[in-house]
């Protein structure tokens, strides 16, 4: 007899969100904190100071990082970090798991590539990201013949919420077909975008914010949440735009943070089966 899967009824868990600048956020629900592409350390390039890690709580649970530009691996805010607060597993991209076990020497280090699924301290799925390490080899998928990257988006699932981080990337039919499988309800993507100024710098760029609400719409996100248009001289984004590009019908909910300070998400707005599937 085929036994129809349960739907769970009850209320989800609340997870909150705090933005600590470009593509940083903490992703908390219970007792679990997590943080993604966490960007601790002062540069020269960096408009504004860096996050206030006092606001940080003092056990973190999982660092997650897409990639190993320094605003997204900051081995060395890390390591200041880690002086003062508890932290549990490290994730990189298989590629960068040598350096990173050297920074930080003792810590518990996982690579991953995309395909890859953990399931501590929550379900984590790993999808590819198309950026590039310098502007020669952008904007493709980076992978090797073994499948590993240098660079990756996460798929977690806190307290009932699925929330999509992208990295840095761009948005290809490819990715928007991965991710959507995986149902986000929260999609965290970058909009300051691309252009011939930036590339001559060597900036490799990212989605623009129609781009962005196109992803959003693909991966079939109820809420998009920009990130990456802020923290860097000369590759800011122009946020105005994705709230053009995002009020149009049909699209997802446009959520503009405040930095450095906690936010409750929203329930997801579909049911999902008992184990996080929709």
């Amino acid at each position: 007899m085929n036994v129809p899967p349960t739907v769970a009824t009850g209320a989800a868990e609340p997870v909150t969100l705090t933005w600590l600048g470009q593509a940083g956020f903490l992703l908390a629900t219970g007792p679990v904190a997590v943080l993604v592409d966490p960007w601790l350390s002062p540069h020269p390039e960096r408009l504004g100071d860096p996050p206030d890690t006092g606001l940080l709580p003092l056990r973190i649970d999982a660092v997650l990082a897409t990639h190993g530009h320094p605003d997204h691996l900051d081995l060395d805010g890390l390591a200041e970090l880690r002086a003062t607060h508890r932290l549990g597993r490290v994730v990189v991209p298989r590629p960068h798991v040598d350096a990173t076990r050297e920074r930080l020497a003792g810590a518990e280090v996982t690579g991953v590539r995309p395909g890859d699924r953990l399931d501590e301290p929550v379900p984590v799925d790993v999808v590819p990201a198309w950026h590039g390490v310098t502007t020669e080899d952008a904007y493709g998928d980076g992978r090797a013949a073994d499948g590993t990257t240098p660079h990756v988006g996460y798929v977690l699932t806190l307290g009932g919420t699925v929330i999509y981080h992208a990295g840095d990337t761009i948005g290809p039919p490819a990715l928007a077909e991965a991710v959507a499988r995986l149902a986000p309800d929260v999609a965290l993507l970058p909009v300051n975008g691309r252009d011939g100024r930036r590339e001559a710098a060597g900036i490799v760029g990212n989605l623009d914010p129609l781009e962005a609400a196109r992803l959003a719409v693909a991966v079939g996100a109820e809420l998009l949440i920009p990130m990456h248009h802020d923290a860097v001289k000369g590759n800011t984004g122009d946020v105005v735009a994705l709230v053009r590009a995002a009020g149009r019908s049909p699209g997802p909910h446009l959520l503009l943070p405040v930095r450095e300070r906690a936010l409750r998400l929203p329930p997801p707005a579909r049911p999902r089966l008992l184990g996080g599937a929709p």
